[in-house]
C-alpha cells in the first residue's frame, strides 16, 4: 500500500519559512541590536606568538575622548578562566592538567591574537584609538607552530613548567592482538599525511552585548551561539562564580555556526563585566581578521597509519599514530575532538584488531576545537585514503576492496573494535547505487577523451559512516496561544539550518494545524530551564522526536478541553485544520476558542522528551570525478554523486541543502583551504586574500539521493544529517585527485589542499623522475 506524503508534515518538501525575512533583509543578528546608551568594546591583542609583556600605563587610554573603561588582566581577579572539562584518561589512568584560557592575559601571551586589554568607549573607533595608547612592552620568545616538530627535543616549549609540549596521550584498542594481525599479514599498506588546519568562516562574525539589569540583579548576554544554556552555565558558574539564574543568555538570528559558535569566548565575560562596571550596555563585534586569529580552528592532525591484510585483501589489523594540535590553550571541547574521531577509526569495515594512539600537543597557535564533523571527518579521511592505497597496492578496484571488507547486513547490530554500537547498515547497497548513478563503468571512455585533450582524469570514492545525535535528550514544550497559534519552545539553536520549518512539520503531523500557524522559539534561557544546543547533528533526531511527543501531549489536552465544552467524549474529537471537531458532525471549536475555554494554563501546554541511549550512525557513498590540466594544475570537478542513508527524511529540500553545504566545505578542505602559521607563529593566512574559500566556480552539480535504512536506535528512525556532507566529500575529492595522478604518473599521494600549484609541482617532479 502506498501512503501519500502529507503536504506539510514529515517527509514533505516544505520550503523554508525563515527565508521570507532573511531575503528581505529583516533578519536580526546580534550586531543589528542597538540599545539606548550602548557603548562599544575593543580587544587589544598580542602581535607576537610567544613572550612576556608589561603594561606600564593605561592612563592615556583612560583619558582619551569617549573612553569609559579600560580593563587589563590585573583588574579581573574576580573572574575565572575558561576551563575545559574534556581531558581524556591517559593510558596510565591519569588526566593531564589543562592550560586554561585567561579572560585577559597578565604577563604572558601564547599566540598572535591573545587578549591583553579591553577598552570601552562611545564608538568602536574611539575604543580602538584608545587601545593604541596603552603602553605595552613585549619581550619576544621563540615560538613553536608546527605539530610535526612540537615534540622535538630542541623545540621551544609553550608551557615550560610541563617539561614538554605534550598536552595528553590517549590510546584505544588491543596492541598485542593488532601486532599479531600484522605478524600474520600477507600485505601491509602505510600512509602518512597532514590533515590541514581550517578556519570556520561563517558569514556572521561573532558579536556580543552585555547588559546589567539592576532591577532583576542579573546580567544579560546577547550573542550568536549554538545554544544558550551551555553558555549560561559556563559563564555564570565557572567564570563569574554565580548561580546560573543570575545570567540570562539570548541568541537572536545566527549567520552560521558549524561548531565554533558553541564555545564561550573571552569577549562574552568581558562585555558582561564591563556592563556591570559602567552600568550601560556594552557591545563587542569581531572583525574578520580577529576571526581568523582568535575563533577556534579545526582539524590539524598529523597521521601515520598502517593496514594489515590477508592475501585476498581482507583487513586484519589497523594501527594509527596521530598527533593532534591543541593550539596554545585547551579549548572547551578540544581534547574530545580527536578522541571521538578515533572512536570511528574502523569506519564501515569489519576490522577486529586496532591499535590507535593519540598524542596531543601544544603549539603557539589559536586553540583548536570542533569544526563541522568534529573528529569524524578526520577519521573518514584517514580510513578512505588508506583503503584506496590498499586497493592500488593489491591491484584491486576501489569498489571491490570495500565490498570484501564491509560489515555485512546480517552482522548488525555490530560492535566495533572501539566500542561503537552500529544498529543497522547496508553499505554495499548505497555504494552500488552510487556506482550506477555516477556512470562508474563508463569512466574509461571519459578518461580517453581527457587524454586526447591533454588532460588527466580521476575517479574517487568514499564510503563513510559517522556517529551523531549522541545519547541524551532535548526536551520540548508546546503551547497553544490565545489566537489559536502554537509555539514550540526548544533548547536547540538554529544557525541557518531551517529549524522553524522542520520542527513545525513534526507538529503539523500531531496537531493537524496549518504550517504557518506554528512558531518556533529558541535562544532564551528565560523560556526553558535547560537545553542541549545544536551540534553533532542532534537537533532533528532528538529535538524533532521530542517535539512530536510534545505535540501528541498537547493534542490530547486540546481534545479533552474541546470535549468538555461540546459535551462529548475526548475519544470522539478529531483535530482538523486548526480546529477540534466531533467526528462525523459539523460541531467545531477553533483552537482559539479552545484556548479561551481552558480552565488552567497547563491545559494548553504539551511536553515531550525523547531520551536516546546510543548515537545514530548515518552513512553513505560519495563518488567524485575530476579532470586536471597538468600544465596548470587546475582541477575541475566534473561529476559528483552522493547516495546517503539518513534513516528517514524529514524534509527533502532542507536535507539537500544541508548535504550540499557540507560537501562544499569538504571540497574546500581538499582543494583550497589551509590555515598556515610561519615558524615564528605569525598567521600567514589571516584574510580572504590568503585563505582561499571554495567558490561557486569549483563546485559541480550534485546528484544526491537517499537509500534510507531506518535507525532502530531513534524512535522515528532518523539518523542525523547536518555534518555528513563534510565527512564524505573530503576523502572522495582527494581520492579522485590521487587517482588521476596515479593513473597518469604513478603518484599515490598528495597533501591537502590540492591547490593548482601543489598539483603542478607534483606533476613536474613525476615527469622529471
Amino acid at each position: 500500500m502506498t501512503v501519500a506524503t502529507p503536504k506539510f508534515g514529515m517527509g514533505a518538501s516544505v520550503l523554508r519559512v525563515e527565508d521570507q525575512s532573511f531575503i528581505k533583509g529583516l533578519g536580526r543578528y546580534t550586531d543589528d541590536i542597538s540599545q539606548e546608551g550602548l557603548l562599544h568594546g575593543y580587544v587589544l591583542r598580542s602581535p607576537i606568538a610567544k613572550g612576556r609583556f608589561t603594561i606600564s600605563s593605561t592612563e592615556a587610554a583612560q583619558s582619551a575622548p569617549g573612553v569609559h573603561l579600560v580593563l587589563t588582566g590585573q583588574d579581573l581577579d574576580n573572574l575565572g578562566a575558561l576551563h575545559s572539562g574534556a581531558m581524556p584518561k591517559q593510558p596510565d589512568g591519569t588526566r593531564a592538567p589543562t592550560r586554561d584560557i585567561p579572560i585577559l592575559c597578565r604577563e604572558q601571551v601564547q599566540y598572535v591574537g591573545d587578549a591583553i586589554a579591553f577598552v570601552v568607549a562611545d564608538t568602536r573607533a574611539l575604543a580602538q584609538d584608545a587601545a593604541e595608547l596603552i603602553e605595552v612592552e613585549f619581550h619576544d620568545e621563540d615560538a613553536i607552530s608546527s605539530p610535526t616538530t612540537a615534540l622535538d627535543a630542541d623545540s621551544p616549549l609553550v608551557w615550560p613548567e610541563l617539561g614538554s609540549n605534550r598536552a595528553f596521550a590517549y590510546h584505544i584498542g588491543d596492541k598485542a592482538k593488532t601486532q599479531a594481525a600484522f605478524d600474520s599479514a600477507a600485505h601491509v599498506t602505510e600512509v602518512s599525511f597532514h590533515n590541514n588546519r581550517l578556519v570556520c568562516n561563517y558569514m556572521e562574525v561573532r558579536s556580543a552585548i552585555g547588559e546589567w539589569n539592576e532591577a532583576e540583579d542579573r546580567i544579560v548576554l546577547t550573542t550568536g551561539s549554538q545554544g544558550v544554556h551551555s553558555m549560561q552555565k559556563i559563564i555564570a558558574e565557572e567564570v563569574f562564580g554565580i548561580d546560573k539564574k543570575k545570567l540570562r543568555v539570548i541568541t537572536p538570528d545566527v549567520g552560521g555556526g558549524f561548531g565554533p559558535k558553541t564555545f564561550v569566548y573571552r569577549e562574552y565575560p568581558l562585555v558582561l563585566e564591563a556592563a556591570r562596571r559602567v552600568g550601560r550596555p556594552v557591545k563587542w563585534t569581531c572583525d574578520r581578521t580577529e576571526h581568523f586569529l582568535t575563533d577556534a580552528q579545526g582539524r590539524d592532525n598529523v597521521v601515520n597509519a598502517r593496514m594489515a591484510m590477508d592475501k585476498d585483501g581482507r583487513f586484519l589489523g589497523f594501527q594509527v599514530d596521530l598527533i593532534a594540535n591543541m593550539g596554545a590553550y585547551i579549548s572547551q571541547f578540544g581534547p574530545y575532538i580527536p578522541v571521538i574521531g578515533v572512536s570511528m577509526s574502523t569506519g564501515v569495515y569489519d576490522i577486529s584488531a586496532i591499535d590507535v594512539s593519540i598524542t596531543a600537543v601544544y603549539t603557539n597557535t589559536c586553540p583548536v576545537d570542533a569544526y563541522r564533523g568534529a573528529g569524524r571527518p578526520e577519521a573518514a579521511l584517514l580510513m578512505e585514503k588508506l583503503v584506496d592505497c590498499c586497493a592500488r597496492d593489491l591491484g584491486l578496484t576501489y569498489d571491490e576492496i570495500r565490498r570484501r571488507n564491509f560489515i555485512r547486513p546480517e552482522q548488525f547490530p555490530y560492535t566495533t573494535a572501539t566500542g561503537r554500537k552500529y544498529d543497522v547498515g547496508e553499505f554495499a547497497g548505497h555504494m552500488d547505487q552510487a556506482i550506477k548513478r555516477s556512470d562508474w563503468d563508463s569512466f574509461g571512455e571519459r578518461l580517453e577523451k581527457s587524454k586526447a585533450a591533454g588532460k588527466i582524469r580521476g575517479l574517487g570514492m568514499a564510503t563513510y559512516i559517522e556517529a551523531c545525535a549522541f545519547a541524551g535528550s532535548e526536551p520540548a514544550k508546546v503551547e497553544l496561544n490565545g489566537d489559536g497559534t502554537v509555539t514550540l519552545y526548544i533548547g536547540t539553536q538554529t544557525n541557518g539550518q531551517g529549524h522553524a520549518t522542520a520542527y513545525a512539520q513534526f507538529l503539523v503531523d500531531k496537531l493537524n494545524i496549518p504550517h504557518d500557524r506554528i512558531r518556533v522559539h529558541q535562544g532564551d534561557t528565560n523560556d526553558l530551564d535547560d537545553g542541549g544546543g545544536t551540534g553533532g547533528s542532534r537537533s532533528i533526531p532528538l529535538g524533532g522526536v521530542s517535539a512530536a511527543r510534545a505535540g501528541e501531549d498537547l493534542a490530547e489536552k486540546i481534545k479533552r478541553v474541546a470535549a468538555d465544552e461540546m459535551e462529548a467524549s475526548a475519544a470522539d474529537i478529531e483535530l482538523v485544520d486548526g480546529s477540534a471537531r466531533i467526528v462525523g458532525t459539523d460541531r467545531v471549536m477553533s483552537f482559539a476558542d479552545v484556548a479561551k475555554a481552558a480552565k488552567k494554563p497547563d491545559d494548553l501546554k504539551g511536553f515531550g522528551e525523547f531520551v536516546q541511549d546510543e548515537a545514530t550512525y548515518p552513512n553513505g557513498t560519495h563518488i567524485c570525478e575530476v579532470e586536471i590540466d597538468p600544465e596548470t594544475g587546475n582541477t575541475d570537478i566534473v561529476r559528483y554523486t552522493i547516495v546517503d542513508d539518513f534513516g528517514a527524511t524529514v524534509n527533502p529540500v532542507l536535507l539537500a541543502g544541508q548535504v550540499h553545504g557540507g560537501v562544499v566545505q569538504g571540497i574546500g578542505q581538499a582543494l583550497t583551504e589551509d590555515s598556515v602559521y610561519g615558524e615564528d607563529g605569525q598567521l600567514l593566512t589571516a584574510s580572504f586574500m590568503d585563505y582561499a574559500m571554495p567558490r561557486a566556480d569549483i563546485v559541480p552539480f550534485f546528484q544526491f539521493e537517499t537509500r534510507n535504512v531506518p535507525s532502530t536506535t531513534n524512535a522515528m528512525g532518523i539518523k542525523g544529517a547536518g555534518e555528513a556532507g563534510t565527512i564524505g566529500s573530503t576523502p572522495a575529492t582527494l581520492n579522485a585527485i590521487t587517482d588521476a595522478l596515479y593513473r597518469a604518473y604513478g603518484v599515490g599521494h598528495i597533501e591537502m589542499p590540492a591547490t593548482p600549484s601543489r598539483i603542478w609541482a607534483v606533476v613536474k617532479e613525476a615527469r622529471n623522475a
